[in-house]
């Protein structure tokens, strides 16, 4: 099995942080006014908005985190490891493309439709077909967290268009998606460490 450096362990550890404290700040930021229940991230990053340069300062870390978590981790299939680097480089063009203050946008809608989509995806294609490969790289468990991202994607949607817990539905999902890196590399390292174990005795 390829080997995982430990520095991956840093960055796909510090997506889910990066991402939940730059969501947290900027809402303290922008005040009452904004329910996080009901209203998407999105908006915490719009033109205008207060917490604006902190929500992008942390979309453009998350999507650097995936960036490098895609490079180092070589145990992975290499479709699986362009999917997530895309999801990194679409985190950085939603930077390019803010929400606007009002109203929708195609083309930061579409990025993030093809951001989530590559996220969603990259679980199944990272599966290693080797028999030994870490259980977060086999079929069973790779194939769950895509269809529970897909299920969290369909809930998002279904709110967005009865205007309810959009907010709250958008945060899971996006937290399912900068966690699910790190349990790749965790599980790869812990498969490396008790090989390495067994070979000792």
């Amino acid at each position: 099995m390829r080997t995982v450096p430990r520095w991956v362990l840093v960055t796909s550890g510090c997506a889910p942080l990066l991402l939940i404290g730059g969501w947290a700040i900027a809402a303290l930021l922008t005040g009452p006014a904004y329910d996080p229940s009901t209203q998407t991230i999105s908006v915490l990053g719009s033109y205008g908005a207060s917490g604006f340069w902190v929500m992008n300062g942390a979309f453009l870390a998350l999507g650097l985190c995936h960036l490098l978590t895609a490079w180092g981790l070589r145990a992975a299939s290499a479709a699986g490891r362009l999917a997530l680097g895309g999801g990194g480089l679409a985190a950085f063009a939603v930077v390019l493309l803010p929400a606007p203050t009002s109203g929708g946008s195609l083309r930061h809608g579409a990025v993030a439709v093809v951001g989530f989509t590559l996220l969603a995806l990259w679980p199944v294609l990272a599966v290693d077909g080797d028999g030994e490969a870490p259980w977060a790289l086999r079929p069973g468990p790779s194939v769950a967290a895509t269809v529970l991202m897909a299920v969290g994607g369909a809930w998002f949607l279904w709110e967005m268009t009865r205007h309810g817990a959009a907010g709250l539905a958008e945060r899971v999902v996006t937290f399912a998606q900068s966690l699910w890196p790190f349990v790749v590399v965790t599980s790869c390292l812990s498969r490396s460490g008790r090989r390495g174990g067994n070979r000792l005795q």
